[in-house]
């Protein structure tokens, strides 16, 4: 057996399955059993931009893998099935290093209630991993960034501002606010709540992964409509507080424009209670962009790969 086909074995070797997966690895392909329409969704995380070894552990990064993808999953309002991983690595990394990652990979399936079904292995110059993640509609119609009305509340799920914070903290040097380290490493994304949003009437829905208002700037210019975020809505994390006092930098900078969050934004009917665990940060207006406190904002909204 050659040496790639003996590590896909060690990889593959005990993984847990869901009960939609008929055939998991080792075969062309694998072979699922749909409950409804199919969501799908792929990212790609490069070494050096996503993600650095001096930062993250190989676990940290393996997690992170899974995270942010099926964070996309939850935003159409779905529940998350499966997930195949493309990794390709230098000849001479440390087996360790794609052990470790792998054990990262399993604890976030098992977190987010996906199972591992596929993938494939290659050598390249520096680390680069596809990932692509699947989920189930069971009958339900997709949420959307299209749907959003004027007079609809605007709420999020999940923390906003601290991966920003976590990566401030890291390209300084430090390893403290740790718990603002650990968001930057992996996001805590709100596994099942974008089910929840959906259930409960959410008319539009994103996930937090370029900045707040850049992401729901999506959501305007698909929907037609504009967004009016309240400052005073926004809960800000006492790490991040201190952080910015530290720094000298306004909290909501990363707040607002962070990015990597991977929290949960959605619209929701002006009448409806918003599900345990949303707060309601802003209305969305019969204008055309995001404004902040009745504004324009003159910061940066987001994060921009080619900017």
């Amino acid at each position: 057996m050659s040496a790639e086909f003996e590590m896909i074995a060690e990889l593959t070797d005990g993984l847990a399955f869901g009960s939609d997966v008929r055939l998991g690895p080792g075969d062309d392909a694998a072979v699922l059993v749909p409950r409804g329409d199919i969501v799908i969704t792929t990212d790609v995380l490069i070494e050096n931009v996503h993600f650095k070894r001096a930062w993250s552990s190989a676990f940290q990064t393996g997690r992170k893998a899974v995270a942010v993808n099926v964070s996309d999953i939850e935003a159409m309002g779905a529940e998350p099935s499966a997930v195949v991983i493309g990794l390709a690595f230098p000849r001479n990394l440390d087996r360790r290093w794609v052990s470790d990652f792998q054990e990262g990979v399993v604890e976030e399936c098992a977190r987010a209630g996906v199972s591992l079904v596929g993938g494939d292995l290659s050598s390249s110059a520096h680390i680069a991993l596809g990932v692509t993640a699947l989920g189930n509609l069971s009958g339900r119609p997709a949420v959307t960034r299209a749907g959003a009305r004027a007079g609809d509340q605007v709420a999020v799920c999940g923390r906003l501002g601290c991966s920003a914070g976590g990566l401030l903290v890291l390209q300084r040097g430090f390893g403290s606010p740790k718990d603002l380290v650990l968001e930057q490493q992996c996001p805590t994304v709100p596994y099942g709540q974008g089910k929840v949003a959906a259930e409960a009437g959410a008319t539009a829905m994103i996930d937090v992964s370029d900045g707040l208002l850049q992401d729901l700037g999506h959501i305007c210019e698909l929907s037609g409509v504009g967004i009016d975020v309240r400052t005073g809505a926004l809960k800000i994390h006492d790490s991040l507080a201190r952080l910015a006092a530290a720094t000298g930098k306004d909290p909501l900078g990363f707040v607002l424009a962070g990015g990597e969050d991977h929290a949960l934004a959605a619209t929701f009917p002006a009448e409806v209670g918003l599900p345990q665990g949303w707060l309601r940060i802003g209305t969305v207006t019969a204008g055309a962009e995001v404004i902040v406190d009745g504004m324009p904002w003159t910061g940066s909204v987001g994060w921009d790969h080619f900017a």
